[in-house]
C-alpha cells in the first residue's frame, strides 16, 4: 500500500511539476522578471518545501538531527547531480554554455551557505559564546545570507533586465495574466502538498524497511524530497527555459541551506550542528566542489560536447556525486 501511494505521488508531481514550469515561464514572460529570478526564488521555494518538511519532522518528531541535515544536505548533491542530467538530455550543445553566467552569483551564494554549514559542524560546541538560547550563531547566518544573497541577486537581475534587450516574440501572448497566475497557483498548491505527502511516505518507507537515521534512510528521503526539483527543472528543460531549469537547482540549494536555520530552531535539546556527525562535512564539501564545477562551467563556456553526447563537467558531477554517498555509506568524516 506504502508504494502505491508513492506512485501516485510521483504521478502527482509530474503532472503539476510539468504545469507549475510552464506557467512560471509565462509569468517570467509577462512581468519581465526573467526565468532566472522566477527559477531561483519562486520555484525553487516551492519544490524545496518537501525538505523543510522532512528536516522539522525529523528533529521535531522522532529527534534525529542527522536524519534532517543528511536530508538537506542530500538534496543538495542530488540537486547538482541534475545539471549533469540536463546535459545529458540537452542535445545542442553544453548545457551551462546555453545558462546565463550571472548563475555564478547564486552558485557563489550557495558556496559561501555550504561553507558556514561546514563551520558550524568543525565549531561543534566547542564556542559557547556563539549560542543564543538553544540555537548557534552558525545556524542562524544560513537564513540571513539567503534573504540578504536573494536581495542582491534581485537587485542586480533589475539592473540587468533595464537594459536593452533583442525583442523575442511573446510564447503565452494569448493566456491572459490572470488565468497564468491561477494556474500556477493551482500546480504549486498541487507540487507543495504532493511533495510534503511524498516526504511523509519516504519516512514512512525508511521506517518500514528499518532504514530510518541509516544511510539508506537519509539517501532515500534526499531523493524522494527532490523529486519536484527533478520533474521541474526538465520541464522547464523541455520549454527551452534552460536559466529557469538551472536558476531552481541553484536556488533549490540555498533554500535548502537556508532551511538549517528552522530546523534547528525546532531541534529544542540544543544546537543542531553540534549535535549532528562530522560524517556531514564531506557532503557538505562535495557540495561547495560540485558548486565550483558549476562555476567554472558557466565561466569557461565549452562550445562543443565531447562524442556530442556529454560535457567535460557531466561525468565529473556524477563522479562526486557516487564519492558523496559512498563517503556516507563509508562514514567517511573531514573532522
Amino acid at each position: 500500500m506504502v508504494w502505491l501511494k508513492f506512485t501516485l505521488c510521483l504521478i502527482i508531481i509530474l503532472f503539476a511539476g510539468t504545469r507549475l514550469a510552464r506557467y512560471g515561464d509565462a509569468i517570467a514572460e509577462k512581468t519581465g522578471l526573467g526565468g532566472i529570478w522566477i527559477g531561483l526564488v519562486l520555484l525553487a521555494a516551492i519544490t524545496s518545501v518537501p525538505e523543510l518538511v522532512t528536516g522539522i519532522s525529523s528533529v521535531a518528531l522522532v529527534k534525529l538531527p542527522d536524519l534532517a541535515l543528511g536530508d538537506l544536505l542530500g538534496s543538495c548533491i542530488f540537486n547538482l547531480t541534475l545539471i549533469a542530467l540536463l546535459d545529458i538530455l540537452y542535445r545542442r550543445g553544453p548545457v551551462l554554455s546555453q545558462a546565463s553566467s550571472r548563475h555564478v552569483m547564486s552558485a557563489g551564494l550557495g558556496i559561501l551557505l555550504s561553507a558556514v554549514v561546514v563551520g558550524g559542524i568543525l565549531a561543534g560546541g566547542r564556542f559557547p559564546g556563539l549560542t543564543l538560547g538553544w540555537v548557534s550563531v552558525p545556524s542562524i547566518l544560513p537564513l540571513v545570507l539567503y534573504i540578504a544573497g536573494v536581495w542582491w541577486i534581485f537587485r542586480s537581475e533589475r539592473s540587468y533586465r533595464l537594459q536593452p534587450i533583442e525583442a523575442i516574440s511573446p510564447q503565452y501572448k494569448d493566456i491572459p495574466i490572470r488565468t497564468v497566475y491561477l494556474r500556477f497557483a493551482l500546480a504549486a498548491i498541487s507540487v507543495i502538498g504532493a511533495g510534503i505527502w511524498l516526504s511523509f511516505i519516504g519516512d514512512e518507507i525508511a521506517s518500514t524497511y528499518a532504514w530510518q537515521a541509516s544511510f539508506v534512510g537519509s539517501l532515500f528521503l534526499a531523493i524522494t524530497t527532490s523529486v519536484p526539483e527533478l520533474v521541474v527543472t526538465i520541464a522547464a528543460l523541455r520549454l527551452g527555459a534552460i536559466d529557469m531549469a538551472i536558476a531552481d537547482i541553484l536556488g533549490s540549494n540555498m533554500f535548502n541551506i537556508a532551511i538549517v536555520t528552522p530546523v534547528d530552531l525546532a531541534y529544542r535539546p540544543g544546537s543542531l550542528l553540534s549535535r549532528v556527525s562530522s560524517v556531514h562535512l564531506m557532503t557538505a564539501v562535495v557540495t561547495i566542489v560540485m558548486s565550483l564545477l558549476v562555476i567554472v562551467g558557466l565561466r569557461f563556456r565549452q562550445k562543443r560536447k565531447a562524442f556530442g553526447i556529454i560535457s567535460w563537467y557531466t561525468p565529473v558531477l556524477i563522479g562526486l556525486y557516487i564519492f558523496g554517498i559512498y563517503a556516507l555509506f563509508k562514514g567517511i568524516s573531514l573532522g
